[in-house]
């Protein structure tokens, strides 16, 4: 388990664009799970959209984006800090099955399809309640600083 301090040494990102809270499980070079709590704080939520307050889907393959880093990170035992950066590259198969809002905690999964030449392939899912919110396959390229 990572908690949010752990995940500061495993992406640059901060508030209010940190959009992972915590890790559950990693298996590395495999899979990892983890979560994020989406709260009525969040300053996306003024102005999408107002009285009817919905996470904006980029943002859920942003999150599910940093997730799949911080598995890049560990499989390559490999930190910011190393001097090393996992850029989103690209989006394949995005899929929005339900809204997200404010009180949910968005559970997300992420499983390695592919690592080659410092491109990395990723199946992703967010789920709310155990229901589907969010699939795509996700790449990240990696860049040294």
């Amino acid at each position: 388990m990572k908690t949010i301090t752990d995940l500061f040494d495993y992406l640059p990102h901060r508030y209010p664009f940190l959009l992972v809270d915590r890790v559950l499980e990693v298996t590395d070079g495999e899979r990892i799970r983890g979560y994020k709590n989406v709260t009525i704080n969040e300053p996306f939520f003024n102005g999408h959209f107002p009285g009817h307050p919905i996470m904006p889907g980029v943002l859920i393959i942003e999150a599910m984006a940093q997730l799949s880093g911080v598995l890049a990170f560990d499989s390559k035992n490999r930190r910011p800090a190393d001097g090393f950066t996992y850029y989103l590259a690209g989006t394949d198969k995005a899929r929005f099955r339900r809204p997200v809002v404010p009180g949910d905690q968005l559970m997300m999964e992420s499983r390695i399809l592919a690592d080659k030449r410092g491109v990395m392939k990723f199946d992703c899912q967010a789920y709310v309640e155990g229901n589907l919110a969010c699939s795509a396959e996700i790449t990240c390229m990696e860049r040294e600083l």
